[in-house]
C-alpha cells in the first residue's frame, strides 16, 4: 500500500519539536509507520494488526 492509503496519520506522543518523529496510520488489517523527516516521501513500513498489537503489549511488559 501506498502511503495515500493511509488518511488518519498520527504523530507519536514522543515527538521532538524539531519534527523528528514517527507517524502511525491503520486500518482494519494493517498498521502503516512513517518517519515524518522525510516529509511523507519516504517509505512506509506496514505490519499486520495482529503483529502490530503483540509488539505494543511486549513493549509494555518491557517498561512496566
Amino acid at each position: 500500500m501506498m502511503s495515500d492509503t493511509f488518511t488518519d496519520w498520527r504523530k507519536a506522543t514522543y515527538s521532538h519539536a524539531n519534527g523528528d518523529c514517527v507517524e502511525i496510520a491503520a486500518n482494519q488489517r494493517v498498521i502503516a509507520g512513517r518517519d515524518t523527516t522525510q516529509a511523507r516521501r519516504g517509505q512506509v513500513l506496514e505490519f499486520p494488526a495482529a503483529a502490530w498489537r503483540a509488539f505494543i503489549a511486549t513493549v509494555h511488559r518491557v517498561s512496566a
